[in-house]
């Protein structure tokens, strides 16, 4: 994998992902043991606000031995002070690395086009792929994957949601989407992945689920119809009565941030089924892999 993009769960095979999941299970038990990326630079390029990703890889840097740089708004402005062709050609020069979290997926798209080193999908619109890695290597541990869960996302089809489809159909997992009418998967996604069901019943849709996953109803840049969105996914709230007809052992996730009391309630987020937090700290793991696979 090494110079390779990650700009799409879709970008790795069933093989490489295997690996990368045990990459990260062997640097989760030895945090500090590795430091193969001595001497390298990820600049990090960020439109968004961010906790989970700005820490996770910059920390994930720092333990590998290498070091981030941290790229605002105001330090970039990408595509508008400067082309995002301009950027990753100047970046590419200094720097062994690009990660990016942006509003636009063909933002990163552009970046990896310009770059002579590899580019990261940190976030966009489109995908989420670095979470939906993570994810796969919490259901790992919580489930094991060669026992086939059931996962089942609940609500908006979202960025998360593509990447999570994309790698249930690598990893071969079981995969279900409720959501309501209009707010389904990118119908590109879903012609790429048609063993996964859409479902607009949630309840339909959770009974006897391994996995019960939900994100934000409205993402970031969708605040104007948050109001709207509310109204359209109250139904779609996974909280104890929903939980309930899943598998009585099964497990809830979120990729946070949570809008507790409407996506889910506090008593599934904080239940004794709740791995959110063994989730956001994979997210250091499963990206120090892919750091290591592509830069190394």
């Amino acid at each position: 994998m090494k110079g390779m993009d990650f700009l799409s769960a879709a970008d790795i095979n069933s093989q490489q992902a295997e690996l990368l999941l045990d990459s990260a299970m062997r640097l989760k038990a030895d945090r500090h043991g590795c430091q193969a990326l001595a001497g390298r630079v990820l600049a990090m390029i960020f439109e968004k606000p961010s906790l989970r990703t700005r820490v996770s890889f910059e920390t994930g840097m720092v333990q590998l031995g290498g070091h981030a740089i941290y790229l605002s708004p105001n330090d970039i402005s990408l595509g508008k002070r400067e082309s995002v062709g301009d950027v990753a050609g100047n970046l590419s020069r200094m720097v062994d690395g690009i990660m990016a979290r942006v509003f636009e997926h063909e933002k990163v798209v552009g970046l990896a086009a310009g770059a002579d080193v590899p580019v990261i999908n940190g976030l966009s619109d489109l995908e989420h792929p670095c979470q939906a890695l993570a994810d796969f290597q919490t259901i790992a541990e919580h489930k094991g994957l060669a026992n086939r869960p059931t996962l089942v996302f609940v609500g908006d089809g979202n960025n998360v949601c593509h990447s999570l489809m994309l790698l249930a159909r690598t990893f071969d997992v079981p995969m279900r989407v409720a959501c309501p009418v209009g707010f389904e998967p990118d119908p590109a996604l879903r012609a790429a992945c048609p063993a996964v069901e859409i479902i607009n019943d949630p309840v339909a849709a959770v009974t006897g689920a391994d996995v019960v996953y939900t994100d934000v109803w409205a993402s970031m840049g969708q605040e104007e119809s948050a109001a709207h969105r509310k109204q359209v996914f109250a139904s779609f709230q996974v909280n104890e009565a929903l939980m309930a007809h899943a598998k009585p052992d099964a497990i809830f996730m979120h990729c946070l941030p949570a809008h507790r009391g409407d996506e889910v309630t506090d008593a599934v987020i904080d239940g004794p089924g709740s791995v959110v937090l063994d989730e956001a700290e994979n997210r250091l793991h499963a990206q120090k892999a892919l750091l290591v696979a592509l830069m190394g």
